[in-house]
């Protein structure tokens, strides 16, 4: 294995993990959403956590796009110069 290709698995197992944890986190705060809320007047405090909730939801969801991006095209191209360098291999 060439120290190019060591080096961008490396790099992709970095992004992959940390995409692993932010997926677990998203999941873990939006175990406390709801899709539909009824409140009485005196549940205001509800709302506000709700709203947080999905406030906090939002917040992550450019990251894991860019993660999901970087983690799905640093594969494609780790898998491309593996098998370029499968072709050229003399033997």
């Amino acid at each position: 294995m060439t120290p190019l290709l060591l080096g961008l698995l490396i790099v992709w197992a970095v992004f992959t993990a940390l995409l692993i944890g932010l997926l677990i986190y998203r999941g873990v705060v939006g175990m406390h959403e709801e899709n539909q809320l009824y409140l009485h007047e005196g549940e205001a405090g509800l709302q506000q956590d709700q709203e947080h909730t999905v406030s906090t939801l939002k917040k992550l969801q450019p990251y894991v796009r860019t993660l999901t991006a970087l983690s799905g095209g640093l594969i494609v191209v780790i898998a491309g110069i593996w098998l370029y360098l499968g072709m050229n291999r003399v033997h």
